[in-house]
């Protein structure tokens, strides 16, 4: 089953931008939509509101295929979508997005995902810090070139004066950089729940549950614990 998701709300791309950009992809990849799924909202909802988007997640099945424009559609905000590819991933389904050409699955290499969540954080600490200002653009760096190699060595564990020595750059100027792309943030808030070490770079032999699923099963035993207590 192969789905397009789309999601029309205010300040998102316009549903036709995001359908073009899927049908085309689709057609490139040889892929066949079989269903096309929108979200409609008249604000930006927390994850925890968007009920009908869970239900969505729920019905996803071994070897799905879900095709987003861009990967803030799914969420906005890097915290909700860690949980969401958790939840997809956990589901074993093929997540492909389309501005990065990206197919995000058990078998992607991690390596590959922080930049995009690391983009999505810098762009949330930018809109808080230009609020009420015309947004600016980020400088770069001399590190820009060794991020995923940073990101790599940081979700293996090495220390930051450890990854100053390797790269032979001062430490304070490192972890200036780390500190500004938010990329140490993302790998401590754990990423998808799991620790990677120096043997691990794909999902593979990892177990994976969806933390909605986690939340709901939370919920229904507490329920039950409340019964028998009356």
């Amino acid at each position: 089953m192969v789905y397009s998701y789309m999601r029309q709300v205010p300040g998102f791309p316009h549903l036709t931008t995001q359908q073009s950009a899927i049908l085309s992809f689709a057609v490139r990849k040889e892929l066949t939509i079989d269903k096309e799924v929108v979200e409609y909202a008249t604000k930006n909802l927390p994850l925890d509101e968007r009920e009908d988007f869970e239900a969505f997640l729920q019905t996803m099945q071994d070897g799905y295929t879900v095709i987003i424009s861009s990967l803030s559609i799914l969420s906005d905000k890097v915290e909700e979508l860690v949980k969401v590819i958790n939840c997809m991933l956990s589901h074993n389904v093929n997540l492909w997005i389309v501005d990065s050409k990206l197919l995000m699955n058990k078998d992607t290499d991690m390596v590959d995902i922080f930049p995009l969540l690391n983009a999505l954080r810098s762009e949330e600490k930018e809109k808080t810090k230009q609020l009420g200002r015309p947004k600016g653009s980020r400088s770069s760096s001399k590190f820009d070139v060794h991020q995923q190699e940073i990101i790599a060595l940081l979700s293996e564990g090495m220390s930051v004066s450890a990854i100053a020595r390797e790269l032979d750059v001062s430490r304070s100027s490192l972890k200036d950089y780390i500190e500004s792309r938010g990329i140490k943030d993302i790998i401590e808030g754990g990423w998808m729940e799991i620790n990677l070490d120096r043997e691990v770079k794909n999902m593979e032999n990892i177990v994976l549950i969806c933390p909605f699923e986690e939340a709901k099963k939370a919920k229904e035993q507490k329920a039950k614990e409340v019964q028998k207590e009356q």
